[in-house]
Formats: structure tokens, sequence, C-alpha cells
């Protein structure tokens, strides 16, 4: 039994949920071509903007206009007055479809990508073999757009770079940037300079033991990381060195999450291939109180 409340049905595939100033939740449907913003304490939602491109990670600029990217022509688009426009152009860094985002406070964002053809990869030769310990996934790099739509490389060789969060800084410290390796089972973390350029990368969480591919990821008041594990119904909450502190059943598969208030976030599905959820509409958008 799922310990999560269900509170929305009919998703084709819900992803990069985020908090925005409004204080309701905004989302992505990737399959249905969508970005919605939903008020959680009255159940009022609307549809933003439609990405033909489909949408995934969400952000915000400081002056509030909201980014938006567009996997399939791996771009970050802006949403002006007039509709989107492209902010930023991802082609010269993302290896396959451009995924996961997070805008920090001055703008700057940071953008990760499949790195190959993952469903390809899976109708071609099924899960299992990406699953084993010893089976290395193509690196890519994580981009890292300035405010002004510039792109650069923020790390190389990445092993699907996928959901991000900035940690606390402790003792004085700057706080650090967490990136989800979706497929080398882990979460990874940098120390972000003046610029947001990163340095000092460390295994922040080896996840392997646990089954967590990590999918998309939020961090908490004090630091901890709720990790959405795309292999099971679960969230997991985890500290550093990959101690598990929480468990949070959900309906189906959870593959992001978001902290909203005092609720944890869950997007959920039976399965991530396009062909399957695509034409289906089985996603849900699960809320846990914390």
């Amino acid at each position: 039994m799922a310990d999560t409340t269900v509170l929305r049905e009919g998703l084709r595939f819900g992803e990069g949920p985020r908090q925005g100033a409004d204080g309701r939740l905004y989302y992505s449907d990737f399959y249905g071509h969508e970005v919605r913003a939903l008020d959680l304490a009255t159940g009022d939602e609307e549809v933003v903007c439609t990405v033909p491109g489909q949408p995934s990670g969400l952000g915000w600029l400081p002056d509030g206009r909201l980014l938006v990217v567009s996997m399939l022509d791996r771009k970050v688009l802006r949403l002006e007055d007039g509709g989107l426009v492209e902010h930023a152009d991802l082609n010269g860094i993302a290896t396959f479809h451009a995924n996961d985002m997070l805008v920090d406070a001055r703008g700057r964002a940071y953008v990760g990508n499949f790195g190959f053809d993952l469903h390809a990869a899976i109708a071609a030769g099924g899960e299992a073999p990406m699953l084993q310990p010893d089976w290395v996934p193509p690196g890519t790099p994580l981009a890292l757009v300035q405010p002004d739509g510039a792109v650069g490389v923020a790390a190389e060789d990445l092993k699907f770079p996928n959901g991000m969060g900035l940690l606390p800084g402790r003792g004085g410290e700057r706080g650090r940037l967490v990136v989800a390796e979706t497929l080398a089972f882990g979460l990874t973390s940098f120390a972000v300079a003046d610029d947001g350029s990163l340095s000092d990368r460390q295994v922040w969480a080896s996840l392997r033991e646990h089954f967590i591919a990590p999918d998309g990821i939020a961090v908490d008041a004090d630091g901890g990381v709720w990790v959405a594990p795309a292999l099971q119904p679960f969230a997991f909450r985890v500290e550093e060195g990959g101690e598990i502190t929480r468990k949070v059943e959900t309906s189906q598969l959870c593959f992001a999450v978001a902290i909203v208030e005092d609720q944890l976030v869950c997007c959920t599905a039976p399965t991530s291939p396009p062909e399957t959820v695509a034409g289906d509409r089985l996603g849900r958008l699960e809320v846990f109180a914390l």
C-alpha cells in the first residue's frame, strides 16, 4: 500500500517538478508537450506553455521569466509575453536529448542530457546489461548556460546527468552542486565558483547496492537529498555517504521529486519508454506530508 496520496492522474509522463515564486507546483508532461502549474491548495491547474520539442527541466531567471528545456532539439527556451523564444542552444554540448535543469539564484542554468539513445538501447537489448556493475555507459558533458544564454561545459564525462540540487554550505564553506548520475547509480557533488564553474568532483553517495538509479532529486532544508530511483516505486532520503534515512512508497515507479512547502511531490509512471507511455495517460502526481 502506497504511503502517498494521488493528487493528479492522467499525465503521460511527468518530470521536472519545481515550486515557483507564486507557490504553485510547476511540472512538465514530456509526451503531452505541456508545462503546467498546479495550486496544491485549491487544485486549480493551468497550461503555462506548449513545447513541441518535449519539455523537461524548469527554472526561473532572477526577473521571474521561466526557462524550460526543449529535449528533442536540445535547447533551453525562455517564456516571454509573446511566447517561447530560444534562450540557449545546447547542440554543441549535449550528445543526445537534453533533460533536467537547475537554475540558480543568479540565473545560471545547469543542464544534463541522456548522453546516448537510452530507449533504443533498452529496446535492442533490454535493461539487464545496463544494471551490471561492469557495464560502462557513455559519458557526456553537463552544460552551463549563463543568464545571457552563453553556453559552456560545466563538467565532463558524467553518466546520464539528471536531477540536480544545491547543497547548503557548512562551516563557512560554499554550497555544492549535487548531480544525479543515473547510470552511475550515484550522486556526485561539485564545488561551485563565483562564475558558476565547477571543481572538486566527489562521490556524494553511491547507491548501486540499493538498486537506485537516481533520476530526479530534491534537497531538503537539512541538506538531505530526496531521490527518485526510476527503477522502484519509492522515494528515498539519502545522506552524504549513502545512508538512507527515509523511504516513501509510491503507487508506481518514481521518476522525479520536489519539495513544496511541507510536502514531497512525486512524479510517477508505470515505466518510461515512450512507445509504452506516450499514448496512454497513466502518469500521476503523488504527495506525501513530510
